[in-house]
């Protein structure tokens, strides 16, 4: 009998991770190379981000050092990575603040680095053709977007700002036939939340919280050939919360 080749494996695609030196990123990225993924990881912290390059599996994966707030970073990590199959944006920023305590720093700082930060980037690896046909645009969103909460205004508009950004590029992409999708988890066991915040939130999830593989495995889907006919589409990952 002949095998049929696993329509998850990420063999032979190189997968730009953002926000790769922690948290979800950092989980992404090493479940891609498990896949047979070519990483490239980037972030801002040099020395995280070294620590996610030697957990990497397999041969010639490469890190980058940028912040995505900044141009010439942006320019400079696209002519570095060369051609890529997927691009995942895990970077983000979430401050508390309600909306009459708003500076306009803490706003730019938000909008800067979870949506202008994104857009750019793959702004600029389609002018610079860097993207292969076929390929996967994933952006990490968050069930922020989809319901209210107190104190995270700006955090939830730039989420939901990403679902209008999809949709379109999805279909500005298709002829390429290169698939625009997002991922929007509620609370994940990250070193980002603290112990008290995880257990109320704990009791509202119906299957309980999320862990970074969840995300990871998600990602995975949408990266690989499983998901050649998903495009344009947000996955809530929630655990039923919603």
């Amino acid at each position: 009998m002949t095998s049929r080749p696993n329509p998850f494996s990420l063999a032979g695609k190189v997968v730009l991770v953002t926000g790769a030196s922690s948290g979800l990123g950092r989980q992404i990225a090493i479940s891609c190379s498990r896949m047979g993924a070519r990483v490239v990881a980037t972030g801002r912290d040099t020395a995280r981000l070294a620590e996610t390059l030697c957990a990497l599996e397999g041969d010639g994966h490469t890190s980058f050092v940028a912040d995505l707030r900044e141009s010439a970073q942006i320019h400079a990590l696209v002519d570095a990575a060369g051609t890529v199959d997927g691009v995942v944006h895990s970077v983000g920023l979430q401050r508390l603040a309600p909306i009459k305590m708003v500076s306009e720093k803490l706003l730019n700082d938000i909008v800067g680095t979870n949506f202008i930060g994104p857009v750019m980037l793959t702004q600029r690896l389609l002018y610079k053709n860097a993207l292969a046909d076929g390929g996967s645009i994933v952006f990490l969103s968050s069930t922020a977007a989809h319901v209210g909460t107190p104190g995270v205004g700006p955090y939830s508009s730039m989420k939901a700002a990403l679902h209008g950004l999809t949709r379109c590029l999805a279909l500005e992409q298709a002829k390429r036939r290169v698939r625009v999708n997002c991922i929007s988890p509620s609370a994940v066991e990250t070193p980002l939340w603290d112990k008290d915040h995880l257990e109320s939130q704990r009791a509202r999830h119906p299957l309980g919280l999320g862990t970074p593989d969840d995300v990871a495995n998600a990602t995975i889907y949408l990266l690989s050939n499983a998901s050649r006919w998903v495009t344009g589409t947000t996955l809530v990952m929630d655990g039923g919360v919603m």
